[in-house]
């Protein structure tokens, strides 16, 4: 890897800051004009994460001595990640320069975004920025993990510029399915790097905070030197539908509804939380959140003023059974299946207070997470069973859900309008990055050149173009537990998918520790392995005989040796008798 002195450019940050700054002063313009003679050096853009695998999108930007950090996401596990929590991105690079790191600039409050800081930040404090809305979010993980005392957090506004080190970043005002979401247009030495985040264009947001496209125009006027767009919904033809499109499906919801009305989301959904608040009262429902993450995300949502609930409309769930049925209206988290959500386990009519009864009504407002479908499909037949009506997506119209993804005709707009010199598709997983690269090179005259990368690999720009220039160790750290301390080593994931697929086996032998004899016939212990009834287990017992007998007292002796030498001899039997391979753990007990 270049060190640091390979970054070291000869144009001095601050003459160009100055120059921005001299240019800012003109209140006419919306964008920074930048001097079109290319400084000498060399930006780097190097993805830590999120570019060839969904979510944990995090990507350093790096100037000379001077780096950024644009989001520090997480990812949830795969099934194979057996007792792992949540995946994080490897940031040895970030360590390895740590002296240059000057801050993390967030786009917005999903886990997929903001979920690695507690993490990251526990390694290297450095400031943080974001809006309003994601630094709520931000401050209530840090204060979870024991880390908000210590933390620097910057708030920013849309349309606002701010200065970290050489870099002077403009926050561009964007519609997504949270509130307060912004794209950055970062300028740097050579030109502007403008970063989506994760957007669609909503011409009419429910909260009527619109899509700054003449921000995003501008921009194409002056010209922009890399365009980095989310590839979420690349697939998907057309227009994403405006989050007011749910609204028909809500009515008819609640029009139709005669008793309890159970309504789950994603508790980051701050549009489907207004909406459903609105809904109630427009049909004199009172409103209960239950579960913690709905909880903690409704109080931020109205202390913030996104969400108005009128004095006396809100209940606590206890109060549920004051109430008759059909003026009651729940959100409740759990919509992907969480096995202890608390939707989940209404269904199992496990929830001390939400109790799903026949003739009640659930919907799920969400999407499905590719990999959840077992666990959603598995509380719904649960609903089923309590003769409960149950709603989901199920691609009829009007909608329950739309994503907060641009399709392939918002991404050509953006393109359109913004006419990059360079173009690379960020958010997604490879086959979504290359259609996005597909897309964005059929769109002739709107780019100048398509760079295709995956997280590790470094983009490098200078004044004689843009090229991949090696890569950095990238990957991925799992954690147990929500701890930002307790990493779990591949290892440890090795043997648990072992003991998953094969179970073990643990022999207990008992030596008199004066003469070394064993004391008693080997016990054989089995979990998750099935010897049959062909003599396996006896068998067993006599090759730990034989081991012993064949051994010298000087092994005996040696613990370490003797189990090593059972757990050859074991291993070789078992393997050849059953084509098993369980995990064998013997056990030495001193009498």
């Amino acid at each position: 890897m270049t060190n640091s002195a390979g970054y070291r450019s000869r144009t001095n940050p601050r003459d160009f800051q100055q120059g921005l700054a001299d240019h800012n002063s003109n209140q006419g313009s919306r964008c920074a004009s930048i001097d079109l003679s290319m400084p000498t050096g060399k930006l780097h853009i190097v993805p830590l994460g999120g570019l060839g695998e969904f979510g944990m999108n995090c990507m350093a930007i790096r100037w000379g001595d001077d780096i950024i950090v644009v989001d520090a996401g997480l990812m949830f596990p795969e099934a194979e990640l057996l007792g792992v929590d949540i995946v994080v991105p490897d940031i040895s690079y970030l360590l390895e320069n740590r002296k240059h790191v000057r801050g993390i600039v967030l786009t917005h409050g999903h886990e997929d975004h903001i979920g690695a800081l507690p993490w990251i930040l526990s390694e290297l404090n450095v400031p943080v920025w974001a809006t309003e809305f994601t630094l709520a979010y931000v401050e209530d993980k840090l204060d979870e993990h024991q880390l908000l005392d210590d933390a620097d957090l910057r708030e920013i506004r849309p349309g606002e510029r701010f200065k970290v080190g050489p870099f002077t970043v403009h926050p561009l005002q964007v519609t997504h399915s949270l509130v307060d979401c912004v794209a950055l247009a970062i300028h740097t030495p050579l030109g502007v790097v403008l970063h989506t985040g994760d957007f669609k264009v909503d011409p009419t947001p429910t909260d009527n905070r619109l899509f700054d496209l003449h921000g995003f125009a501008e921009y194409g006027k002056e010209g922009v030197l890399a365009l980095l767009q989310d590839s979420t919904n690349v697939e998907r033809k057309g227009y994403t539908p405006s989050e007011r499109a749910v609204r028909r499906k809500f009515e008819e919801v609640f029009a139709r509804t005669k008793r309890r009305l159970f309504i789950s989301c994603f508790s980051s959904s701050i549009h489907r939380i207004k909406l459903t608040v609105d809904m109630a009262r427009e049909h004199g429902r009172k409103i209960c959140f239950i579960g913690r993450s709905m909880e903690n995300s409704s109080e931020i949502a109205e202390d913030l003023g996104y969400v108005e609930i009128p004095d006396g409309m809100m209940i606590h769930p206890g109060e549920m059974k004051n109430f008759a049925p059909e003026r009651v209206c729940v959100l409740i988290s759990g919509t992907q299946g969480e096995p202890m959500s608390a939707l989940s386990r209404a269904a199992v009519d496990n929830h001390k207070h939400a109790k799903i009864e026949k003739g009640d009504t659930v919907v799920l407002s969400s999407r499905i997470i590719p990999g959840n479908e077992k666990a959603i499909f598995r509380m719904v037949d649960h609903l089923f069973r309590r003769e409960a009506f149950v709603i989901y997506d199920d691609g009829s119209y009007p909608p329950i859900h739309v994503s907060g993804h641009a399709s392939q005709e918002e991404l050509k707009l953006i393109i359109n309008l913004v006419r990059p010199k360079y173009f690379v598709p960020i958010h997604g997983e490879f086959r979504q990055l290359r259609l996005h690269a597909d897309l964005a090179a059929s769109m002739h005259g709107s780019v100048g050149s398509v760079m295709l990368i995956e997280s590790g690999d470094i983009l490098e720009i200078d004044e004689r173009g843009a090229r991949k220039a090696g890569r950095i160790n990238v990957g991925r750290v799992c954690i147990d537990s929500g701890s930002r301390t307790d990493v779990v080593e591949d290892l440890v994931i090795k043997d648990r998918r072992h003991l998953s697929e094969d179970g073990f086996v643990m022999p207990i032998i008992a030596i008199d520790k004066h003469t070394g004899r064993v004391e008693t016939s080997p016990e054989i212990v089995t979990r998750g392995f099935n010897p049959g009834d062909n003599g396996v287990i006896d068998r067993i017992k006599q090759i730990v005989v034989e081991t012993l007998d064949s051994s010298s007292a000087e092994e005996k002796a040696d613990y370490g040796v003797i189990k090593e030498k059972i757990r050859t001899d074991l291993k070789r039997y078992i393997s050849r008798q059953t084509q098993r391979r369980p995990l064998i753990m013997p056990v030495i007990l001193e009498v």
